[in-house]
């Protein structure tokens, strides 16, 4: 993007371009406006429109963490998954994720003390689901039942679970994270090989996939 064109953008056209400069600068200088102005300068913005890009601190990060999911997914295109196994492809989702916010770990470790403090708890989960959402259906997943919810819960887990190792680990490439993460993995397959083969059983009286299905995709 041109510096002479980017003040000529509309709010939602330069969020995505701040959300995805402002880690840069927001691990040094925290969630806040001399994070904005910065990012904004790199960009060729001009800081007094950048300030009115984000409505606070849980917005920038918010916007930050949407922008890794859609880097994720330009990392990894229908065509590249669809030569990969279920849990290969999960695992490959998860692994760019982290390889995207690796530069930027101060500026995640503000963002989750951000997300942890309680006005911004609903707000923590709300991300975690849509980043296991986002994996999901990049995975090819299509269910409508119970299905849909367990396999985004599990999934947010796992990568919350491995998003606490990989903030502390200093091992080479974060083979420790990397090795943490094929066991979450493995455990979950084994899970939903057992889930699936319980489901198969004749169904009696009130069927809980019918009544979540229902309520996601109401008649």
């Amino acid at each position: 993007m041109m510096a002479e064109n980017i003040n000529d953008l509309t709010l939602d056209e330069l969020r995505p371009l701040l959300a995805a400069e402002l880690p840069r600068h927001a691990g040094f200088d925290g969630w806040g406006d001399q994070a904005v102005e910065s990012a904004a300068a790199a960009l060729g913005l001009k800081p007094e429109i950048a300030r009115i890009a984000f409505a606070g601190k849980a917005a920038m990060i918010d916007a930050w963490f949407a922008s890794v999911d859609a880097a994720m997914l330009d990392a990894l295109p229908p065509p590249t998954l669809a030569t990969m196994k279920v849990r290969e492809r999960i695992t490959a989702l998860v692994e760019a994720r982290l390889e995207r916010v690796a530069p930027e770990k101060e500026a995640l470790r503000r963002a989750l003390t951000i997300l942890a403090m309680p006005h911004n708890v609903a707000l923590g989960a709300r991300l975690g689901w849509r980043a296991a959402d986002v994996m999901w259906r990049a995975a090819g997943d299509t269910a409508t039942d119970y299905n849909h919810y367990s396999k985004r819960a599990i999934l947010g887990s796992v990568y919350a679970a491995t998003l606490a190792v990989f903030m502390g680990d200093e091992s080479a490439d974060h083979a420790d994270t990397r090795a943490f993460l094929a066991r979450r993995i493995d455990g979950v397959m084994r899970f939903e090989k057992a889930k699936a083969q319980w489901t198969k059983r004749p169904a009696i009286g009130f069927s809980p996939s019918r009544f979540l299905g229902r309520l996601r995709y109401p008649g």
